[in-house]
């Protein structure tokens, strides 16, 4: 599985669909579309939409946005969708692992389920199916055979009883072509997604990891992010480098929206030839911005306002999933 800073093909993302998970549906459309036009003026991108949605989706899509109706259930195509790797000689495959919506939180989800295969067969590549139910949120990986992880993810009974951490930690690594699993801590407070990764920390480059710290004294989950933060200065990389941590706020101040608010500067989307950020309005926002420059030089970097994104629990990496360019001339993988 490439890192996400490679070239990309195109991006996907999934309508949203789940009136209960917004309190504002029609804020929320707006905020999608913001977000898909920003990663638009760096690349292609298509938006999976459920057939009754079609008309209403494209009235606020720009039409260089391809539509792909699809039955969905929900909207977040980072973890409903598949991972992608591709082979050195240009060859590109898709994992389809199982998908139970966070451990069994939304029902039904049996269409968000199906749509990895959905996906790679309108991508026309490969399939390979896993038993392992995990979601492309819980994963970060740098490229050169290191997945970063939780233990409060993947391990959990919600999702996988019946894994051993020894065997799960196999199965990432031979589906994604990866040498190592890095465990974080994770966050077992986080009610939404049990503490995945792309909310705590994710490798911006070889050996380089954006990690959240506790920025405010009444941050209400220091302890938690002072561990990951613990882990990861002990932790070494697959190549055996220690990892150069730079640390990132989290936009606390824009909480006020309800718990399961996503206010992770960590939760970006790294497009071609720049980095479509999250907003929120608050004092945070500008020093997240001076951090992303400084790990991602020479990109543009676009903010967009999520907040009613946010609220329903995810942000803009959540709602993306990136396909990454062949290699080389495609050929049969």
């Amino acid at each position: 599985m490439p890192a996400e800073w490679e070239p990309h093909l195109r991006c996907w993302m999934m309508w949203p669909r789940r009136a209960k998970v917004w309190p504002d549906m029609e804020a929320t459309y707006r905020d999608y579309a913001a977000v898909a036009h920003a990663i638009r003026a760096f690349e292609p991108l298509v938006m999976a939409v459920h057939p009754d949605d079609e008309a209403q989706a494209r009235g606020l899509l720009s039409a260089d946005i391809e539509i792909f109706p699809v039955p969905i259930d929900d909207s977040w195509s980072r973890d409903a969708g598949p991972c992608f790797l591709v082979h050195p000689e240009g060859g590109r495959l898709g994992v389809d692992f199982q998908f139970n919506a966070w451990g069994g939180k939304y029902s039904p989800y049996d269409q968000d389920n199906a749509f990895a295969a959905a996906v790679i067969e309108k991508a026309g590549v490969a399939r390979e199916a896993s038993n392992l139910t995990a979601e492309g949120g819980g994963i970060s990986t740098d490229g050169e055979g290191t997945i970063l992880t939780t233990l409060s993810c993947f391990p959990n009974k919600n999702r996988n009883p019946d894994w051993t951490l020894e065997q799960i930690e196999r199965e990432l690594m031979d589906r994604l072509g990866a040498d190592k699993v890095v465990w974080l801590p994770g966050d077992e407070e986080e009610i939404e997604t049990d503490g995945h990764v792309d909310g705590i920390a994710v490798f911006a480059a070889p050996g380089l990891v954006l990690a959240t710290t506790a920025s405010q004294p009444d941050d209400p989950w220091v302890e938690a992010k002072q561990a990951n933060l613990d882990a990861l200065a002990t932790a070494r990389d697959a190549r055996g480098r220690d990892f150069r941590i730079l640390e990132m706020p989290d936009a606390l101040t824009a909480q006020h929206k309800g718990e399961r608010f996503c206010a992770s500067y960590v939760n970006f989307y790294i497009a071609n030839g720049g980095i479509v950020m999250p907003e929120y309005g608050v004092k945070e926002d500008g020093w997240a911005r001076e951090m992303l420059e400084e790990a991602f030089p020479g990109r543009e970097i676009r903010a967009v306002g999520i907040n009613d994104v946010a609220v329903g629990g995810g942000g803009i990496h959540c709602i993306t999933q990136q396909e990454p360019m062949p290699t080389s001339a495609p050929t049969a993988y």
